[in-house]
């Protein structure tokens, strides 16, 4: 035993050795690369070259849709883009250091225009600041002995403890985009003063502010059951939210939202695979934002990797190619840099706005956890030469009370029954779902055994799905379009009046069981 453990301990010695080496090169190369280029050494261009974007451009809005065709146009991008061209992404740190001032400087540029959201500032709604304390101590579970069998699977059908789950649904973690929404208040009033550049960039800044709650976020969120739906009226923001999930197989979750001067809905699914160290989150699905003056942008998720399940830290990075195409004179292409071995700096987003013709009009760059800059017309260049960078979007600070799960603030109020509100929800909103709520409390072993009530439930919806089981709130625009709310429920919740909604989290009723057995 002893003499194993030394040998380990070699192995490991020699492999910290060989990445010091590797930094050391590293390091060398760069600094030759800034003697060449203070030379007058030819520089490389950006990835986001103006072939792609006429690629893009080429394209109808109303042909935009999740096909085939237009993943592998994806892939292919990517696999396009030079190596040499990363060395332009870099840290926004680097870039600012002094960020606290930039801040500060930039605060009037971030303050929403008072007739914007004034007439919600007497909405104050006194919403918690953290999780209840848990009622029993909780006990660890090994990942790797329930799911090594599962490599390459689809961890959607694969049943774990709650231990893996955190206290919120996909239903709900779907509204987390919009946790800084007031993005798209400016959005809109830029776009009424005739500013169509400030509103593609706040747009996109949007588009990339969705990712900041994943940072330190490494448990699932509960899939929901056939026809569960969730609501969030949030006035202060001015800000509504309604979600449902419409298919058990594919499992897909269509959501809408409204505020103050445009709508956002879509639907989504994702394909998940295991490979043995990490998980691989891909997105299917297109995300639509629509302002009152009838201007369009439409765009779909990157690809998200959560790595070292086994070993090391657990971390989440996203990367990929993330299109936001405007109907009208604007539209916007991100790159999300992936996160390697030895990355000094991860998690940038860079990209640029561009008009139809093709002429970029405005560079962007940043960190999807941190903050999003940009910077009139193209930069490529150092940070050194971006002074004039403008901040768009910063970070809300996490909270003080963190517990395992890293919720930020925002997420700490999604599932809580605010006084007054569980008299007003349908049987099929998450905040009643019991397992969930058990996990919140800390009452883990209820909360494991209504689990596992709940998805041998949820294996009987694919019969219940089969027998011609249609959403409730959600319709699809023909068989491959994008669910879109019909409407009706804001109006039967101001009712109290959910006949026809199901109790489904409580047990199946005899004549569903008959109807499954029979099928």
């Amino acid at each position: 035993m002893l003499l194993e453990f030394s040998q380990l301990q070699t192995q490991l010695h020699l492999l910290c050795q060989e990445r010091s080496s590797l930094l050391d090169t590293l390091r060398q190369l760069e600094a030759a690369n800034i003697e060449v280029k203070a030379s007058g050494g030819p520089e490389c261009e950006y990835p986001l070259t103006q072939q792609e974007y006429s690629d893009l451009r080429r394209a109808k809005y109303s042909e935009w849709s999740t096909t085939e065709s237009s993943d592998d146009v994806e892939k292919q991008e990517l696999e396009e883009a030079s190596e040499d061209d990363e060395t332009y992404f870099f840290d926004t740190n680097d870039c600012f250091p002094e960020q606290s001032t930039s801040c500060e400087s930039m605060g009037k540029e971030l303050k929403i225009q008072p007739n914007v959201m004034a007439d919600s500032a007497h909405l104050q709604i006194e919403r918690r600041k953290k999780l209840p304390d848990p009622a029993e101590k909780e006990k660890g579970v090994s990942l790797w002995s329930l799911i090594k069998d599962n490599v390459g699977k689809d961890l959607t059908r694969v049943c774990l403890p709650v231990y893996f789950n955190e206290p919120i649904s996909s239903l709900q973690k779907c509204f987390e985009d919009l946790e800084y929404s007031y993005l798209l208040d400016r959005a809109y009033q830029h776009g009424k003063e005739g500013n169509s550049l400030q509103r593609a960039l706040y747009v996109a800044a949007f588009a990339v502010s969705g990712y900041a709650s994943s940072e330190g976020r490494h448990c699932k969120p509960f899939n929901p059951l056939l026809g569960e739906t969730y609501e969030a009226d949030y006035p202060e923001k001015g800000v509504r939210f309604f979600s449902e999930k419409v298919s058990h197989h594919p499992t897909l979750i269509a959501c809408h939202s409204e505020g103050k001067g445009w709508k956002f809905w879509g639907d989504s699914n994702i394909r998940t695979k295991f490979w043995g160290t990490s998980i691989q989150l891909d997105p299917v699905g297109i995300l639509t934002l629509e302002f009152d003056d009838g201007e369009i942008f439409q765009w779909s998720k990157v690809t998200t990797s959560i790595y070292n399940l086994i070993l090391g830290k657990v971390y989440c990075d996203h990367h990929g190619l993330m299109h936001i195409r405007g109907n009208r004179e604007y539209s916007c292409k991100l790159r999300f840099k992936g996160q390697h071995f030895l990355e000094r700096n991860p998690r940038q987003v860079h990209g640029f706005v561009e008009d139809a013709s093709g002429k970029k009009h405005a560079t962007l760059f940043g960190k999807w956890d941190d903050s999003m800059y940009y910077i009139n017309g193209v930069a490529n260049v150092k940070p050194k030469d971006m002074g004039d960078a403008h901040l768009l979007w910063q970070r809300t600070m996490p909270p003080t009370n963190l517990t395992r799960y890293n919720l930020t603030s925002f997420a700490i109020t999604l599932n809580e029954l605010t006084p007054g509100l569980q008299e007003k929800l349908p049987p099929t909103d998450s905040r009643l779902r019991p397992d969930q709520r058990h996990l919140e409390n800390g009452e883990y072993d209820m909360a494991n055994a209504e689990k596992l009530r709940l998805e041998t439930r949820q294996r009987m919806s694919r019969k219940l799905q089969e027998n011609g089981w249609k959403p409730r709130w959600f319709q699809r625009d023909g068989e491959e379009g994008t669910y879109r709310y019909v409407g009706g429920y804001w109006e039967k919740r101001e009712e109290r009046k959910w006949d026809g909604c199901p109790n489904i989290f409580g047990e199946l009723s005899k004549e569903i069981n008959d109807s499954i057995s029979r099928s």
